[in-house]
């Protein structure tokens, strides 16, 4: 697939410090590189100068939120209002090697989505952060059926009809990556994953260490019931049917052959959650045979 040219997309939130040296080597790379291509940066309500540190530099699309909407509504916005059907997206803070984008773009084509995972040499992960992540990629990866180096990196290329198909289901926040990866992979959309360094980031983080990881745990559930819910249901039902197997063992045992009311009650309640996930698989079924 030859790509007619590239949208960059770049949201922005209180960014004044580290936008303006990451367009400048963007728009360096990128006219190296013999592609043609425009970026797009969406200021998301910005409390400071980033709009004013972006009209510095000229041949930027500079789209203004009147508040603060969230990343993933930002990345919406520009993927909106691109020119171009082959989308990157990356941050304003300088912690993506975008230096990489011409590699990643080379590879869409075969692939409807390349991710820089963080995999590189140089990774700049604050260590509190790595116990979670970890923790978030192996549920991810079990619920997916996928190995995915990366889950949320915010350096990506993908093709725009693939990921809008999808925008309903994509949130506001932080996890549209996340999300969106899963959306595809789940999907049986062919992604790549290109080894990348990630550097320390210029200014303060916007994540909330805490109330973003729940979000992204729970993200996750929640997009893998969307598609393939029986990954949820199984290993639940499964559980649900030791335990209350082995409750039939203990209330035979101290009741002389009698079975408890609360172990019937749960045995029940167990084969109900077995039902309501066929149910969904078949709801998932019918939705995509649509």
């Amino acid at each position: 697939m030859t790509v007619q040219g590239i949208s960059v997309v770049i949201p922005a939130y209180n960014e004044e410090n580290g936008i303006g040296p990451t367009l400048k080597g963007l728009i360096d790379v990128l006219s190296a590189s013999g592609l043609t291509y425009e970026i797009i940066v969406v200021d998301d309500g910005s409390r400071d100068n980033t709009a004013a540190a972006v009209h510095q530099i000229p041949g930027i699309r500079l789209i203004c939120h009147a508040f603060n909407k969230g990343y993933g509504a930002s990345l919406k916005t520009g993927i909106r209002q691109a020119n171009f059907d082959t989308i990157v997206i990356t941050d304003a803070d300088g912690t993506y090697p975008n230096d990489m984008i011409p590699t990643l773009v080379t590879y869409i084509g075969p692939f409807d989505m390349v991710v820089g995972a963080r995999t590189g040499d140089s990774v700049a992960v604050p260590l509190v952060r790595k116990p979670a992540k970890w923790a978030l990629r192996t549920l991810a990866n079990y619920l997916s059926g996928v190995e995915i180096p990366d889950l949320n990196s915010g350096l990506r290329v993908f093709k725009r009809d693939v990921v809008t198909r999808f925008f309903r289901m994509l949130p506001s926040g932080f996890s549209f990556t996340t999300s969106s990866t899963l959306a595809l992979l789940t999907n049986d959309f062919n992604v790549k994953y290109v080894p990348i360094n990630y550097f320390a980031r210029t200014g303060k983080s916007k994540i909330n260490p805490i109330k973003d990881t729940i979000n992204f745990f729970s993200l996750v559930v929640r997009v893998i019931l969307s598609y393939r819910p029986l990954r949820v249901f199984v290993p639940v039902a499964l559980l649900l049917l030791l335990i209350g197997a082995v409750k039939v063992i203990y209330d035979i045992n101290a009741y002389d052959w009698h079975i408890a009311t609360s172990t019937v009650v749960f045995i029940t309640l167990t084969f109900q959650w077995i039902v309501l996930g066929l149910i969904a698989d078949l709801v998932v079924a019918l939705h995509k045979g649509e």
